[in-house]
Protein backbone atom coordinates (compact mmCIF):
# COMPACT_ATOMS: atom_id res chain seq x y z
CA UNK A 1 0.00 0.00 0.00
CA UNK A 2 1.38 3.33 -0.60
CA UNK A 3 3.13 5.35 2.31
CA UNK A 4 2.67 9.07 2.89
CA UNK A 5 5.62 10.71 3.41
CA UNK A 6 5.50 14.20 3.43
CA UNK A 7 2.16 16.70 3.25
CA UNK A 8 2.10 19.95 1.91
CA UNK A 9 -0.80 22.38 3.19
CA UNK A 10 -1.52 25.57 1.81
CA UNK A 11 -2.95 28.85 3.63
CA UNK A 12 -3.78 32.28 2.88
CA UNK A 13 -4.37 32.26 6.42
CA UNK A 14 -8.24 32.43 6.02
CA UNK A 15 -10.40 30.12 8.05
CA UNK A 16 -11.09 27.71 4.85
CA UNK A 17 -7.40 27.43 4.93
CA UNK A 18 -7.41 26.94 8.32
CA UNK A 19 -9.26 24.19 8.42
CA UNK A 20 -7.77 22.36 5.49
CA UNK A 21 -4.32 22.66 7.54
CA UNK A 22 -5.92 21.43 10.27
CA UNK A 23 -7.59 18.33 7.88
CA UNK A 24 -3.17 17.83 6.62
CA UNK A 25 -2.07 17.40 10.06
CA UNK A 26 -5.15 14.46 10.67
CA UNK A 27 -4.02 12.72 7.56
CA UNK A 28 -0.29 13.37 8.41
CA UNK A 29 -0.86 12.27 12.16
CA UNK A 30 -2.59 8.85 10.20
CA UNK A 31 -0.03 8.15 7.41
CA UNK A 32 2.75 8.71 10.15
CA UNK A 33 4.16 11.36 7.46
CA UNK A 34 5.43 15.42 8.16
CA UNK A 35 3.58 18.08 7.06
CA UNK A 36 4.69 21.98 5.90
CA UNK A 37 2.84 24.54 5.47
CA UNK A 38 3.30 27.24 3.14
CA UNK A 39 1.85 30.90 2.45
CA UNK A 40 3.03 32.47 -1.08
CA UNK A 41 2.54 36.41 -1.17
CA UNK A 42 1.54 36.53 -4.79
CA UNK A 43 3.24 38.94 -7.00
CA UNK A 44 0.20 40.27 -8.25
CA UNK A 45 -1.09 41.49 -4.73
CA UNK A 46 2.09 42.54 -3.47
CA UNK A 47 2.15 45.14 -6.79
CA UNK A 48 -0.78 46.11 -6.32
CA UNK A 49 0.00 47.01 -2.38
CA UNK A 50 3.16 48.97 -3.36
CA UNK A 51 1.11 50.93 -6.04
CA UNK A 52 -1.17 51.99 -2.95
CA UNK A 53 2.08 52.50 -0.74
CA UNK A 54 3.85 54.61 -3.36
CA UNK A 55 5.19 57.66 -1.90
CA UNK A 56 4.66 56.57 1.63
CA UNK A 57 7.09 56.87 4.09
CA UNK A 58 5.63 54.14 6.21
CA UNK A 59 7.62 50.61 6.29
CA UNK A 60 3.67 49.26 5.85
CA UNK A 61 5.17 46.58 3.42
CA UNK A 62 7.80 45.36 5.82
CA UNK A 63 5.63 45.30 8.71
CA UNK A 64 2.89 43.91 7.16
CA UNK A 65 5.12 41.10 5.87
CA UNK A 66 6.59 40.20 9.76
CA UNK A 67 2.70 39.94 10.39
CA UNK A 68 1.77 37.38 8.16
CA UNK A 69 4.88 35.75 8.17
CA UNK A 70 4.12 36.12 13.07
CA UNK A 71 0.92 34.47 11.51
CA UNK A 72 1.95 31.38 9.86
CA UNK A 73 4.64 30.57 12.60
CA UNK A 74 1.76 30.18 14.75
CA UNK A 75 -0.46 28.17 12.05
CA UNK A 76 2.67 25.69 12.48
CA UNK A 77 2.30 25.46 16.27
CA UNK A 78 -0.97 24.89 16.67
CA UNK A 79 -0.86 22.03 14.04
CA UNK A 80 2.13 20.95 16.04
CA UNK A 81 0.17 19.92 19.05
CA UNK A 82 -2.47 18.03 16.62
CA UNK A 83 0.24 16.21 14.52
CA UNK A 84 2.68 15.80 18.40
CA UNK A 85 6.12 16.57 15.65
CA UNK A 86 7.35 20.32 14.66
CA UNK A 87 5.63 21.67 11.74
CA UNK A 88 7.56 24.35 9.44
CA UNK A 89 5.94 26.96 8.60
CA UNK A 90 7.20 29.07 5.70
CA UNK A 91 6.44 32.44 3.55
CA UNK A 92 7.51 32.45 0.06
CA UNK A 93 7.13 35.73 -2.93
CA UNK A 94 6.52 35.12 -6.50
CA UNK A 95 3.70 33.80 -8.75
CA UNK A 96 1.04 31.99 -6.54
CA UNK A 97 0.63 28.78 -8.39
CA UNK A 98 4.13 28.18 -9.21
CA UNK A 99 5.27 29.21 -5.42
CA UNK A 100 3.27 26.36 -4.10
CA UNK A 101 4.43 23.65 -6.23
CA UNK A 102 7.46 24.87 -6.23
CA UNK A 103 7.64 24.46 -2.30
CA UNK A 104 5.85 21.03 -2.98
CA UNK A 105 8.92 19.85 -5.33
CA UNK A 106 11.66 21.52 -2.92
CA UNK A 107 10.33 19.61 0.03
CA UNK A 108 9.34 16.04 -2.14
CA UNK A 109 5.68 16.89 -0.76
CA UNK A 110 3.28 13.50 -1.77
CA UNK A 111 -0.14 15.04 -1.13
CA UNK A 112 -1.06 18.69 -1.46
CA UNK A 113 -3.88 20.20 0.74
CA UNK A 114 -5.75 23.69 0.56
CA UNK A 115 -9.03 24.69 1.27
CA UNK A 116 -12.09 24.77 -1.15
CA UNK A 117 -12.47 28.57 -0.81
CA UNK A 118 -9.66 31.82 0.35
CA UNK A 119 -9.83 34.57 1.59
CA UNK A 120 -12.84 37.14 0.45
CA UNK A 121 -10.15 40.08 0.01
CA UNK A 122 -7.69 37.93 -1.69
CA UNK A 123 -9.42 35.20 -3.53
CA UNK A 124 -6.77 32.66 -4.12
CA UNK A 125 -8.11 29.66 -3.21
CA UNK A 126 -11.96 30.14 -5.06
CA UNK A 127 -12.88 27.11 -7.11
CA UNK A 128 -12.47 27.95 -10.64
CA UNK A 129 -9.31 30.22 -10.43
CA UNK A 130 -6.60 29.04 -8.35
CA UNK A 131 -7.91 25.74 -6.65
CA UNK A 132 -8.68 24.59 -10.03
CA UNK A 133 -5.71 25.82 -12.01
CA UNK A 134 -3.77 24.07 -9.25
CA UNK A 135 -5.28 20.47 -9.67
CA UNK A 136 -4.68 21.19 -13.59
CA UNK A 137 -1.03 21.46 -13.27
CA UNK A 138 -0.19 20.04 -10.12
CA UNK A 139 1.76 16.43 -10.44
CA UNK A 140 0.76 15.43 -7.20
CA UNK A 141 -2.59 14.51 -5.51
CA UNK A 142 -4.54 17.30 -4.26
CA UNK A 143 -6.71 17.11 -1.36
CA UNK A 144 -9.34 20.24 -1.60
CA UNK A 145 -11.04 20.79 1.83
CA UNK A 146 -14.98 22.16 2.53
CA UNK A 147 -15.46 21.23 5.67
CA UNK A 148 -14.02 21.40 9.30
CA UNK A 149 -12.21 18.14 10.25
CA UNK A 150 -13.92 17.25 13.28
CA UNK A 151 -13.18 13.56 13.13
CA UNK A 152 -10.95 11.61 10.69
CA UNK A 153 -12.75 10.46 7.72
CA UNK A 154 -15.32 7.98 8.06
CA UNK A 155 -16.80 6.69 4.94
CA UNK A 156 -14.68 7.38 1.56
CA UNK A 157 -16.58 7.16 -1.69
CA UNK A 158 -13.90 6.10 -4.42
CA UNK A 159 -15.06 6.97 -8.30
CA UNK A 160 -13.64 3.99 -10.42
CA UNK A 161 -13.76 3.60 -14.16
CA UNK A 162 -11.35 0.34 -14.35
CA UNK A 163 -8.67 2.23 -15.70
CA UNK A 164 -5.19 2.23 -13.41
CA UNK A 165 -5.45 5.45 -12.66
CA UNK A 166 -8.61 4.28 -10.61
CA UNK A 167 -6.16 2.13 -9.33
CA UNK A 168 -4.47 4.68 -8.13
CA UNK A 169 -7.03 6.20 -6.29
CA UNK A 170 -8.03 3.14 -4.15
CA UNK A 171 -4.20 2.94 -2.93
CA UNK A 172 -4.24 6.87 -1.98
CA UNK A 173 -7.94 6.45 -0.69
CA UNK A 174 -6.49 3.87 1.67
CA UNK A 175 -3.37 6.09 2.79
CA UNK A 176 -5.35 9.43 3.36
CA UNK A 177 -7.77 7.59 4.67
CA UNK A 178 -6.66 4.54 6.49
CA UNK A 179 -9.56 4.29 8.89
CA UNK A 180 -12.38 4.79 6.98
CA UNK A 181 -14.77 2.53 5.35
CA UNK A 182 -14.60 2.37 1.44
CA UNK A 183 -16.91 2.14 -1.07
CA UNK A 184 -16.49 1.48 -4.96
CA UNK A 185 -19.03 3.57 -6.86
CA UNK A 186 -18.55 2.94 -11.07
CA UNK A 187 -21.31 5.24 -13.12
CA UNK A 188 -21.50 3.61 -16.79
CA UNK A 189 -24.08 4.88 -19.42
CA UNK A 190 -25.24 2.94 -22.43
CA UNK A 191 -24.03 4.25 -25.54
CA UNK A 192 -26.37 6.07 -28.42
CA UNK A 193 -29.50 5.21 -25.96
CA UNK A 194 -31.77 8.43 -26.97
CA UNK A 195 -30.27 7.70 -30.68
CA UNK A 196 -32.22 4.14 -30.83
CA UNK A 197 -35.70 5.73 -29.03
CA UNK A 198 -35.31 7.94 -32.62
CA UNK A 199 -35.16 5.34 -34.55
CA UNK A 200 -37.71 3.27 -33.47
CA UNK A 201 -35.53 0.21 -31.89
CA UNK A 202 -37.80 -1.89 -30.75
CA UNK A 203 -38.12 -1.69 -26.86
CA UNK A 204 -36.81 -5.45 -26.14
CA UNK A 205 -34.12 -5.46 -28.11
CA UNK A 206 -33.16 -1.83 -26.27
CA UNK A 207 -33.99 -4.13 -22.82
CA UNK A 208 -31.29 -6.29 -23.83
CA UNK A 209 -28.88 -3.38 -24.88
CA UNK A 210 -29.58 -1.76 -21.52
CA UNK A 211 -28.64 -5.00 -19.20
CA UNK A 212 -26.21 -6.14 -21.64
CA UNK A 213 -24.36 -2.37 -20.78
CA UNK A 214 -25.50 -3.27 -16.91
CA UNK A 215 -23.54 -6.64 -17.19
CA UNK A 216 -20.31 -5.31 -18.84
CA UNK A 217 -20.51 -2.73 -15.69
CA UNK A 218 -20.81 -4.89 -13.05
CA UNK A 219 -17.68 -7.31 -15.26
CA UNK A 220 -15.57 -4.45 -14.94
CA UNK A 221 -16.39 -3.88 -11.10
CA UNK A 222 -15.70 -7.43 -10.58
CA UNK A 223 -12.08 -7.69 -12.24
CA UNK A 224 -10.96 -4.26 -10.83
CA UNK A 225 -11.81 -5.79 -7.75
CA UNK A 226 -9.52 -8.75 -8.70
CA UNK A 227 -6.71 -6.19 -9.69
CA UNK A 228 -6.81 -4.51 -6.30
CA UNK A 229 -6.56 -7.71 -4.24
CA UNK A 230 -9.99 -7.00 -2.66
CA UNK A 231 -13.26 -8.65 -2.71
CA UNK A 232 -17.13 -7.38 -2.78
CA UNK A 233 -17.57 -8.86 0.56
CA UNK A 234 -15.14 -6.68 1.69
CA UNK A 235 -15.65 -3.19 0.28
CA UNK A 236 -19.07 -2.33 -0.79
CA UNK A 237 -19.33 -1.35 -4.51
CA UNK A 238 -21.93 0.47 -6.21
CA UNK A 239 -22.31 0.02 -10.11
CA UNK A 240 -25.15 2.75 -11.75
CA UNK A 241 -26.41 3.53 -14.90
CA UNK A 242 -26.38 7.69 -15.26
CA UNK A 243 -24.33 10.34 -15.81
CA UNK A 244 -21.24 10.13 -13.68
CA UNK A 245 -21.37 14.09 -11.68
CA UNK A 246 -25.07 13.14 -10.80
CA UNK A 247 -24.65 9.56 -9.49
CA UNK A 248 -21.19 10.38 -7.15
CA UNK A 249 -23.06 13.69 -6.19
CA UNK A 250 -25.84 11.47 -5.51
CA UNK A 251 -24.14 8.67 -3.78
CA UNK A 252 -22.28 10.97 -1.64
CA UNK A 253 -25.66 12.54 0.14
CA UNK A 254 -27.04 8.66 0.24
CA UNK A 255 -24.14 7.44 1.83
CA UNK A 256 -23.07 9.95 4.27
CA UNK A 257 -19.99 10.27 3.01
CA UNK A 258 -17.31 12.76 4.09
CA UNK A 259 -14.49 12.36 1.25
CA UNK A 260 -14.70 12.18 -2.54
CA UNK A 261 -11.56 10.48 -4.26
CA UNK A 262 -11.79 11.09 -8.18
CA UNK A 263 -8.96 11.17 -10.95
CA UNK A 264 -7.83 13.98 -12.64
CA UNK A 265 -9.11 12.95 -15.72
CA UNK A 266 -10.51 9.89 -17.40
CA UNK A 267 -7.99 7.13 -18.09
CA UNK A 268 -8.03 7.98 -21.36
CA UNK A 269 -7.57 11.11 -21.54
CA UNK A 270 -3.93 12.50 -23.18
CA UNK A 271 -3.37 15.76 -22.32
CA UNK A 272 -0.92 16.78 -19.36
CA UNK A 273 -3.14 19.13 -17.41
CA UNK A 274 -6.89 18.38 -18.27
CA UNK A 275 -9.02 18.07 -15.71
CA UNK A 276 -12.22 16.37 -16.32
CA UNK A 277 -15.52 17.92 -16.54
CA UNK A 278 -17.10 15.13 -13.98
CA UNK A 279 -13.89 15.96 -11.69
CA UNK A 280 -14.43 19.90 -12.30
CA UNK A 281 -18.21 19.40 -11.43
CA UNK A 282 -17.71 16.94 -8.26
CA UNK A 283 -15.11 20.00 -6.64
CA UNK A 284 -17.55 22.80 -7.65
CA UNK A 285 -21.07 20.74 -6.14
CA UNK A 286 -20.12 18.09 -3.86
CA UNK A 287 -20.69 18.72 -0.07
CA UNK A 288 -17.69 16.84 1.28
CA UNK A 289 -14.31 17.15 0.43
CA UNK A 290 -12.24 15.63 -2.36
CA UNK A 291 -9.35 14.15 -3.01
CA UNK A 292 -8.36 14.66 -6.71
CA UNK A 293 -5.43 11.78 -7.59
CA UNK A 294 -3.42 12.12 -10.64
Amino acid sequence: MLQLQRVLATTDLSAPARHAAERGALVAKDAGATLHVVHVISDPVLGSLRRLLEGSPDDVEFRLRGKIESDVARLGEHLAQTLGAPVPAGVVTGPLIAGILGHAAANRADLLVLGARGASFMRHLMLGSTAERLVRKSALPLLVVKQPPHERYRRVLVAVDFSPLSLAALDLARAVAPHADLILLHSYEVPYEDWMQTVEVREDALQHYRQAARQCALQGMQAFLEAAGLTATGVPTVVVKGDPTLRILEQEQELDCDLIVIGKQGGTAPEEFLLGSVTKHVLQQSQSDVLVVV
